[in-house]
């Protein structure tokens, strides 16, 4: 069901949309966290120690990732903070969406250098790449060409009953 084919005012739809995107955050920032904390704790181990300059400079990026990831998912609570009580939900709502998908692509980033950088250093170098790059796909069926599809199919369907 559409927004335009529920009875709500725009205030209600505000509202739940604002709630919807709360517990899609929720989920999100979890995993940000947690992922961004392990990376954290990498640097204080012995293995560290042992790394080579690539593998190095991976960790790097990939822990700025992960602070990015989190810092941007953990916005839309910020921003709700800063703009309660100024009847900006509408104008919120929208803001936030936009900063959960772009967390959602730090996310990814720092999952798939992470796999590559646990990779690179628990096997041999050569696997890394091609598991990664799998994952990497795998995420974009995931994430991007299977909602795509949906879409696809619900145009289709509505060009089809406008006809019939």
């Amino acid at each position: 069901m559409s927004d335009d084919e529920r009875d709500e005012t725009p205030a209600e739809r505000a509202d739940r949309r604002w709630n919807e995107t709360l517990q899609e955050v929720r989920v999100a920032q979890t995993g940000a966290q947690i992922l961004f904390g392990f990376l954290l704790s990498v640097a204080f181990t012995p293995r560290f120690a042992q790394l080579g300059p690539f593998d190095r400079g991976l960790y790097v990026v990939t822990v700025a990732l992960g602070a990015l990831a989190t810092g941007t998912m953990i916005a839309p609570v910020a921003y709700h903070q800063l703009l309660a009580g100024h009847h900006l939900k509408p104008q919120l709502v929208r803001a936030a969406g936009r900063l959960v998908s772009i967390g959602i692509v730090l996310l990814a980033m720092t999952v798939t250098l992470s796999v590559l950088l646990l990779l690179r250093v628990a096997t041999s170098h050569w696997i890394a790449w091609p598991v990664t790059a799998c994952v990497t796909g795998w995420f974009a069926v995931c994430w991007l060409v299977m909602p795509s599809m949906l879409l696809r199919s619900k145009a289709k369907d509505r060009t089809d009953a406008d006809r019939g």
